[in-house]
């Protein structure tokens, strides 16, 4: 019997992160439906507490940028709870949005703000993928994404994606966190993530390691850069980013032109 044949290279499964882990691209988007399965009912307490309630400036800063403009549609990607999209509605009267996720058990907890309930003629929520968008193309005039994408498995799909379904004119603006540019102030954010972040997961959420995977997910996002160059790749143009809090967070704007 001659030798097995060894395994092309070309079959080999692709890997990618989950936190500091290395694992196969197939088993990541469940591990992360599992993380926010679970911090689902904590999850809008657990970001006051983690940001010391900055996070709400951060948004408020991403609509100051987009400007809202009335009677457009907005797609919210890894949306939760509304956040974005109750402030989109907020500031564009007659617009619309859609809230997607692909965890559920988030999408549910948003349908319990009081705001979903006052918007609920303007507002849907749907399940689904940001790397494969259940939607035709030139369907959006707004595509946002905020603290989500650095969970996707192949981030540059999920922009792929955006310029998709967005219409010709439209505007991508993606919130996430990034890297201080300097490196004392970044060993001293670091510090307070991987002490403080995942002890108060346990304390507040009963759940600690899924915040020690939020906490290194940022840590392997890629720098301000190397994602705007990522988001031109996908075929965005006026591509610019603003750092908010020296770096903690990052906003990024392109365009469909």
């Amino acid at each position: 019997m001659g030798k097995p044949r060894m395994r092309q290279m070309s079959d080999a499964p692709k890997t990618t992160h989950f936190g500091f882990q290395t694992v196969n691209e197939a088993e990541k988007a469940g591990m992360v439906h599992g993380v926010f399965t679970k911090v689902a009912s904590k999850y809008d307490v657990m970001n006051d507490a983690m940001s010391l309630g900055i996070h709400r400036i951060w948004k408020d800063a991403m609509m100051d940028w987009l400007a809202p403009r009335p009677g457009t549609r907005l797609l919210d990607v890894a949306g939760g709870t509304g956040d974005i999209s109750f402030r989109y509605l907020k500031r564009a009267p007659g617009a619309e949005a859609v809230v997607l996720d692909m965890t559920e058990s988030m999408l549910v907890e948003g349908r319990l703000r009081a705001e979903a309930d006052s918007m609920a003629d303007r507002l849907g929520w749907v399940v689904g993928d940001a790397m494969a968008l259940p939607f035709p193309a030139n369907s959006f005039d707004t595509y946002t994404i905020s603290f989500g994408i650095r969970n996707v498995t192949r981030v540059q799909d999920a922009l792929n994606e955006a310029y998709r379904v967005l219409r010709p004119g439209g505007r991508l603006m993606v919130l996430e966190f990034s890297q201080i540019p300097n490196d004392l102030l970044q060993k001293l954010y670091d510090f307070y993530s991987f002490n403080a972040i995942p002890v108060m997961g346990q304390i507040i959420a009963n759940d600690r390691d899924s915040y020690q995977y939020l906490v290194e997910s940022i840590r392997k996002f890629p720098d301000q850069e190397t994602f705007a160059g990522m988001i031109r790749q996908a075929g965005f143009g006026q591509v610019k980013y603003r750092n908010l809090s020296m770096g903690i967070a990052a906003l990024h704007s392109g365009w469909k032109i």
